[in-house]
Order: structure tokens, then sequence, then C-alpha cells
């Protein structure tokens, strides 16, 4: 439950600090006096959004601070613990604080912890359900009458697993979608890529096959030149009587002649003999690889053919003919790529059927219970209706099928009328009377309350457009709804009664003031300088009068006071009534 408020700066709250208890409290007050404003600053430190508007004029910021008693919410506890947001020692309560600067900027803890917006709101969720007075405006989209009816149906686990299925589901059926589309545009150039890589294919290319080719063709296109060369060397150096062999031989001979006289020519004579020597291995060698070359015009014939479909194929694609056969590994590479692309397809074909599957499982489970709710949910409020006056009033939840199903379920939720007996059921939009609009959603929200399992409800002027016996009827369901057991009034002499939930009501309405166990008075006042508000927790006999004057008239009189003293004493037990 929310147990405490601190607001200092926030709108036209100069400075408030209140304890807040269990069971209906009724905030109550003069219109304009800012009765809503502590619902607004609530909202706020549970993370709804700001702007500088908020803060006081001539203050540089507003500052609002929660206290939650969680000690009997444990998934609560459960849920800070798991943030790290826990209060250690004093885990049993929550601190909740937010600030809005002059400047607009906005700061929240939890705890003490610096927190963001999207958490309080995460942490918010789980504390308090808040019903606005244009609540009925909002019950007309069809998304919150979907999830009204859920969290009245206590599935919102179910509803979010259906909402994941449906995600997957429809992520699968994309990403098949886009491989279809990618290959749709890719279809020529697979055919191009298959026909450039056969073309290569045919070739039986090898790897440095080309350096080879051309070497082997140089070789077999100069042969003729090559033996004539050999033959010509082999003449002039060693074979021929004029060679360079025997002319070397006649040196050596001459020089030796005179190596007697003069020791100095038998240097010279030494190495003209090692180059005799190597005129004849040179020549050796040249007479043996002249034995080797074939003159073969069939094979210098294929080389020319081989190589000139390998630069044919490689001015083709503008590369070098050495790069051909990486060109050819590539292709090879694309082409596999492609052939896995047929593996995806079957296996994300097989995820978007698992995927659909799964889907639908959770959906159906869905469908049964949003039916069996729905049927629930529209008989309670059939009842609600009566008690508000709509003798013959009838409710109606349809569960209507749509063209394909969605991320929340495989049905559209209507909400529908029949405002009185005879009158068909029709769209809860197309209801006419705003009263009986007002009537039949505040029916909804408090039908639907009674099952959400929140500690703290909060109502702003939710009984706008009602008066009369309806309007006790609707302070009697309130006064209910934030109780389980005994009445916790805070005149009560028993120690021992109990209330359990908490329901914060903004109301104009006595009826329903009267119905409270705890009420605040809002007030406005207005100095030369500035104008501030205030809440008074009111006692018996202040509540009596405040009820007086809730009941109207330019003055107040003994009969208005007995009748607001009997309203007052009415929900108490007959030894409280003083």
């Amino acid at each position: 439950m929310l147990s405490h408020i601190y607001i200092r700066n926030f709108a036209i709250i100069e400075a408030l600090d209140l304890d807040l208890h269990t069971g209906l409290t009724a905030l109550t007050g003069e219109t304009g006096a800012g009765k809503s404003i502590l619902l607004d600053a609530i909202g706020l430190v549970l993370g709804d959004r700001a702007d500088s508007s908020v803060v006081r004029y001539g203050a540089k910021k507003a500052e609002i601070s929660l206290t939650v008693d969680v000690q009997q919410l444990p998934q609560a506890q459960q849920w800070l613990q798991a943030q790290g947001l826990n209060n250690g020692e004093h885990d049993e309560q929550c601190l909740l604080r937010r600030t809005i600067s002059r400047t607009g900027q906005s700061r929240a803890w939890i705890n003490g912890t610096p927190s963001t917006l999207t958490t309080l709101r995460q942490l918010g969720g789980q504390l308090v359900d808040i019903h606005g007075q244009h609540e009925h405006q909002s019950l007309m989209k069809k998304e919150a009458q979907r999830d009204l009816l859920d969290a009245y149906a206590d599935h919102i686990d179910l509803q979010k697993k259906t909402y994941r299925a449906y995600q997957t589901w429809q992520d699968r059926a994309k990403r098949l979608q886009h491989l279809r589309a990618q290959d749709s545009h890719q279809q020529e150039r697979l055919e191009l890529l298959n026909f450039q890589y056969q073309e290569l294919a045919a070739l039986q290319l090898q790897a440095n096959e080309v350096a080879e080719l051309e070497a082997d063709y140089a070789r077999l296109s100069h042969a003729n030149d090559l033996l004539q060369t050999c033959e010509s060397v082999c003449q002039q150096s060693y074979e021929s009587d004029q060679a360079i062999y025997s002319q070397l031989s006649a040196l050596i001979h001459q020089l030796g002649q005179k190596t007697h006289l003069d020791q100095a020519f038998s240097e010279p004579q030494e190495l003209l003999t090692q180059a005799q020597i190597q005129v004849q291995e040179a020549a050796s060698l040249l007479r043996h690889h002249a034995d080797r070359i074939i003159l073969d015009p069939e094979r210098l014939l294929w080389l020319e053919e081989r190589l000139q479909s390998i630069q044919s194929l490689a001015r083709k694609h503008r590369i070098e003919p050495e790069q051909l056969f990486a060109f050819q590994a590539q292709l090879a590479e694309a082409l596999e790529h492609h052939d896995n692309r047929d593996q995806q397809y079957e296996l994300l074909e097989q995820q978007v059927v698992h995927a659909e599957a799964a889907y639908y499982h959770v959906a159906e489970q869905l469908s049964k219970q949003r039916q069996k709710a729905a049927n629930d949910l529209a008989h309670d409020v059939s009842a609600a209706m009566q008690a508000l006056g709509m003798q013959g009033g009838q409710f109606f939840i349809a569960l209507k099928l749509p063209h394909k199903p969605h991320a929340f379920g495989l049905e559209h939720i209507e909400f529908q009328v029949s405002a009185n007996p005879g009158q068909p059921l029709n769209a809860l939009h197309k209801v006419a009377s705003g009263g009986e609009l007002s009537r039949i959603s505040l029916a909804i929200q408090m039908i639907a309350a009674r099952r959400v399992a929140f500690p703290a409800f909060i109502f702003d002027e939710v009984d706008t457009g009602v008066g009369g016996g309806i309007a006790e009827v609707i302070g009697k369901q309130l006064r209910r709804l934030g109780e389980n057991g005994e009445n916790n009034d805070s005149s009560s002499s028993s120690s021992s009664s109990l209330t359990k939930r908490q329901v914060l009501c903004v109301t104009h309405l006595p009826q329903v003031a009267a119905q409270a166990h705890h009420h605040y008075k809002v007030t406005k006042i207005k100095t030369a300088e500035r104008t501030t508000t205030r809440m008074i927790y009111l006692d018996q006999q202040a509540r009596i009068d405040e009820i007086a004057r809730m009941m109207g008239g330019i003055e107040i009189t003994p009969t208005t006071l007995k009748l607001a003293k009997e309203m007052v004493c009415l929900p108490k037990k007959p030894k409280n009534c003083g």
C-alpha cells in the first residue's frame, strides 16, 4: 500500500506531508481547489511524463517522495531484489522519489538508487491501478478493451507469450520472404554465374598452368632457331678446325715452349688451359641440349589453341590469364553459397511452420481463457448495470475473428452494450448517452478491479455524470473494493479490524464521500502574493460539515447537517455513529 507521500513545490502545492491509509479514502473540495493534484503527483512518482509546467511558480524544482509498504507484495519485493533495488534491512518499505527542475530536467530514484522512468513505470504497474475521470474515453479503444479483459482474466503472461510467439513467427516469415525476394532478383545473375563457371570448367584449367603453357610455347615456337644456335656455337667453339678450342690449343702449345725460358708464361698458359676445358664443357652441354630439342608442330598448334582459349576468356572477364584459375574458384564458391540457400530455404520453411504452430498453440489457449473470462465479466457487469439504475441493461463481450491472426491473439475484443430493455446490443463507442456511458464504464472498472491483484486503486472523478441513489451505490462499491474483511473506519474502536486494499477517490458526490473510511478535504488558500493548496484530514464532525457542504445550498441548515450525519454514520456500526 501507499503509506506516505511528501510533495514540495508541485503545481500549487507548496509543501504537503501526508499519511495514506488502507480502505477507501475520499478527497473532496471546492471546484478548482486542486483535488486531483495529489493523484497527479502519485502518477508522476510512478513514472508519468512531466515538463517544467508542474514546478510551482518561483521554485527551482518540484519534488515528490512516495513511501510504499511492500511487505504484503511478494511479487514487488522479488522484482526489487532482482533489480538490485531492495531497501536493505528495511525491505518491507520502498521509497520512490522524483524531481522535475524548472528547466524540465527530470530525475528519479528507487530506494536511493538513480532510476529511469521506464523502471519506475515497471514498478508502479505492480503497485497501483489508476482510473482517470476520462477512463470511459479510453475504454472506447479496442486495445484498452482487450487489455482490460486480459487483466480481468489474469492471463497477462499468456498474452505476452502469444505476442512473443507471433513476433517469432512473423520474423521467420519475413526472413523467408526476403530470401525469396533476393533470389527472384538474382536469378539472372545466378544463370550468368553458372554459365561462366561451366565455361571455365570446360577448360579444366590447373594452378600455374598458364605460366607452364607459355614457357612450352616459347620453346616450341623457337625450336628451329634454338637448334641452329646450338649447331653454330658447337661448330665455332669446339667441332670445326678453326674452332676456339683448336685455337686455344695452339696458344697453349706456343706458351708451353717458352716457359723454360720465362716462368711468367706458366700462369697464362694455365688460364688458357682452363678456358679450353670450359669451352669444351659448354659445347658438350649445347650438343646434349640440341639432341633434346624436338620439332613438334602438332604440340605447338595445340599450345597455340590452348593459350588462345585462355586469353580469350581472360579478356572476356577483363582479367589477366594467370587470374582465371582463382576466378573459377570464386565462381564455385558463389554457386556453392547459392546451393546452401536451398538448405536455408528448407530450414526457414520448417522454422516458419513450427513458429506458426507454436503461435496457434498459445493463441488458442488464450482464446479459451478469454471466452470464459468474457462470459464472467459480461455477467458481472450486467448485474452492476442494474444496480447503477440501468434496469434491463445488458453487457456483452464479442470475440470477433479477424481476417488474419495478430500479435495479441486470434480475435478482436469488442465491448457491446444494450442500455435499455428491447434495444439490440451495440458497440460501446456507439452508446449515445454520456451519462449511460459513464455508468457503464464505471461498472466495468469496478468489476474488473475486484479481480485485478493490485494493492491500491486510484479513481479520479469516475463518478462524473451520476447522482442520487446511483451515487450511493457507487460509494458502496468503492467502499467494498477497499475492504477485505471488516471495515477500517478511523473512528472505529476495534483494533482488530483490517483492510488490505487501498482506494483513493477524488469525488464531488456526498453519497460517495460518505462511504469513505478516511476523508481529506482539499482547500485553496489565496494571499496577495500566492495561492497554495492544503489537504486536511477530517474527523467525524468535520466530515459531517463537509458532506453537508457538498449536498449544496447557500446555507447549511440543521436538516442538512442531520442528513449528512446519517450518511456518514450509515456505513458504520451503530456504536460508532455518536
